[in-house]
């Protein structure tokens, strides 16, 4: 007969991929995992995972006594989490991914007031911009900056990106600044990047399509320095129109190509999680303010 402790391995093995990662997640030899997974199938009757080339997948009888283990994993969860609430209010673990443009210089405000209002949930932030196997077991939310979000996943749109072409006052000064997209071409460019990705920039105005590949004469990830090296006349940026909102507003930064509307890596931010995945009690609650925040910033008085 089959045991609710056998689903729930079964479960741990199919999310990690294999059974050296389930293994290390319960804290068990390779060994021990491998000889339960052995006797689940012995009681099935039937092989419930199948080896690929770089991961464990379940095969179709696997997946039905997954489904079942998962929904008996996530009761199991839901009922611990309504029983401690009661004893100790709000509490959980909470890990988020954020891009480090957005996460560093709009959301790490947000989620500054967020850990005030909850002190007893646990929040770890990853800040990078990874787009492949956005959503890790080990990662719970990503936000990321995308045209469309991928299949398969739950998409929350957060807010539009608009990237601008801009350079201080000083560097204006003293160099044309860009009259046509290609002109970027010729001048000194200042800009994001990510690691293994060509950096092309698409320009929209009305129907009209421009792409061009970019060779920055400066890169980063990090959006401070990015906004600093504007600020210190280096060069023609192309960054999110948050980073130098504020220096336009007070005259310290100009742009151009303002007709275009200019994409590096997405026209969109969107909130990402799996379907699949139990949202915990903490999960939810940090969802919720992430996008009662965003609906603020974009809105008109925000």
């Amino acid at each position: 007969m089959l045991d609710a402790a056998a689903l729930l391995l079964l479960v741990d093995i199919v999310d990690a991929g294999g059974l050296s990662q389930a293994a290390r997640k319960r804290r068990m030899s390779r060994a021990n995992i491998s000889y339960h997974l052995a006797q689940l199938e012995k009681t099935a009757g039937l092989q419930l995972v199948r080896r690929t080339t770089r991961r464990i997948e379940p095969t179709e009888a696997g997946l039905k006594l997954y489904r079942h283990g998962r929904a008996i994993r996530d009761e199991l969860l839901a009922a611990q989490e309504s029983v401690a609430s009661l004893a100790e209010g709000l509490h959980g673990y909470v890990r988020l991914a954020v891009p480090t443009g957005f996460g560093q210089m709009v959301m790490s405000g947000w989620l500054i007031e967020f850990k005030r209002l909850h002190p007893s949930i646990t929040l770890e932030l990853v800040f990078d911009n990874r787009v492949d196997d956005l959503l890790r077991d080990e990662v719970d939310v990503a936000v990321r900056v995308m045209s469309e979000p991928p299949p398969g996943l739950v998409a929350r749109e957060l807010a539009p990106m608009r990237h601008i072409a801009c350079a201080s006052t000083g560097f204006a000064a003293r160099h044309a600044m860009p009259q046509q997209v290609e002109d970027l071409l010729q001048l000194p460019v200042i800009t994001s990047t990510v690691v293994g990705r060509e950096l092309r920039l698409a320009a929209y105005r009305g129907e009209e399509r421009r792409e061009l590949a970019l060779q920055p004469t400066l890169a980063s990830e990090n959006f401070q320095f990015l906004h600093e090296a504007i600020l210190g006349d280096l060069g023609v940026g192309l960054v999110p129109d948050y980073v130098v909102a504020a220096d336009v507003a007070a005259g310290r930064v100009v742009t151009a190509l303002d007709d275009w509307r200019l994409s590096l890596f997405g026209t969109r931010l969107y909130l990402l999680r799996m379907p699949d995945r139990y949202q915990t009690l903490a999960t939810r609650t940090l969802i919720d303010f992430v996008l009662a925040k965003a609906r603020d910033w974009t809105s008109p008085a925000g």
